[in-house]
């Protein structure tokens, strides 16, 4: 109510000292004016106390204070009933908006062009999921303000128990904004890797609902989310195949004598691709300078003085071996073949590797 222990005080000295005054309270409170002045104010405004001929008489609290509670009873049931009526509202417009996005449906996918329909509806798809959210996340889809939008939608999914699995690029370690989310979401209980390249940015939600780009090569193009069981399984294939080949955040990286990391047997098979410097930076998510450092530094170790002879010489030790359609892909870190491939699609890629 308002009431301080100076306030305390001057009733109490009215109740011992009935009919005293102002100068009174001043004489035997250990207390400024000014203070004295506003605590009489307060107990005036709560009818604590009157004035009755110059003089301060106390007033029955329970008395005093009733129609003070009655007054807030009924501002409470005022609130109440408006609360009601304004979650009413509110539901009202949720299912005029379901009902709408529902007749802009096409059957099994549908188009969003602008990033703030994607964010949106990455809250809508967020706020459904009951058991798990994987995404593969390259280096255009953590901005900073991308990651700004994507923290609060991680921390619910999380305080929820859902499963929140994050796949980023290798080169999210010179990105101090992307490393730290990705550390935050692993330090609370997230899962969290990285591999070399990701063909696009990509999210699934229950493994029923999935948002990817409409041109993996412009991301401000906008996005599509898609539906239909066979659209799923091949994303899902997708990214359980590429968890097979990722290495755990901040794992020690371990290559024995010469051998190149991961990013570089990459780097060595963009490189085989003919890709051009420019275009292996963005596969990579590194800049100009690193990628060219990296390949002026496997050049040196390689012995090679062309990017042809570089990739021939890869081949010969091993660090790279052709493949069917006559390019070259990069060997698996401590294997000496391939592995034999899955009687089916799907084979030893089920749920276990995401839990």
């Amino acid at each position: 109510m308002g009431l301080n222990e100076l306030a305390h005080e001057i009733y109490r000295f009215t109740l011992d000292h009935p009919g005293c005054q102002v100068v009174d309270l001043l004489a035997g409170l250990d207390a400024p004016e000014a203070d004295v002045q506003r605590g009489i104010g307060r107990l005036l405004e709560l009818s604590l106390l009157r004035h009755a001929s110059g003089t301060l008489l106390p007033t029955r609290p329970p008395l005093a204070l009733r129609t003070m509670l009655e007054r807030q009873q009924s501002e409470l049931l005022r609130r109440q009933t408006e609360f009601v009526h304004i979650k009413a509202a509110v539901d009202r417009l949720s299912e005029e908006y379901e009902d709408a996005q529902a007749r802009g449906t096409h059957a099994g996918w549908e188009r969003l062009e602008s990033q703030a329909a994607i964010h949106a509806r990455m809250e809508r798809l967020a706020g459904r999921t009951t058991t798990e959210c994987v995404s593969l996340l390259p280096a255009d889809a953590n901005s900073a303000e991308a990651l700004r939008a994507r923290r609060p939608l991680d921390q619910h999914l999380l305080d929820r128990g859902v499963l929140v699995w994050n796949v980023y690029l290798e080169s999210i370690y010179n990105d101090r904004t992307g490393l730290a989310h990705a550390r935050w979401l692993a330090q609370n209980g997230g899962k969290v890797g990285t591999v070399p390249t990701l063909p696009l940015w990509l999210v699934v939600f229950d493994r029923t609902t999935a948002l990817l780009p409409l041109d993996p090569q412009n991301p401000a193009a906008g996005a599509v989310q898609v539906t239909g069981a066979g659209y799923l399984a091949g994303l899902i294939a997708l990214f359980e195949r590429l968890c097979e080949t990722m290495t755990s955040l901040d794992a020690p990286g371990v290559c024995e004598g010469d051998q190149p990391t991961p990013l570089e047997r990459e780097l060595l098979r963009l490189m085989g691709q003919g890709l051009t410097d420019e275009a292996v930076c963005k596969k990579l998510g590194v800049g100009l300078r690193t990628a060219r450092r990296m390949i002026a530094d496997l050049l040196e170790r390689l012995g090679a003085r062309s990017r042809f002879e570089a990739g021939a010489k890869a081949v010969e030790r091993g660090w790279l071996r052709p493949c069917a359609c006559g390019g070259e892909q990069p060997l698996r870190a401590k294997e000496g073949k391939a592995s034999p491939a899955p009687s089916t699609p799907t084979e030893g890629l089920g749920l276990g590797i995401l839990v």
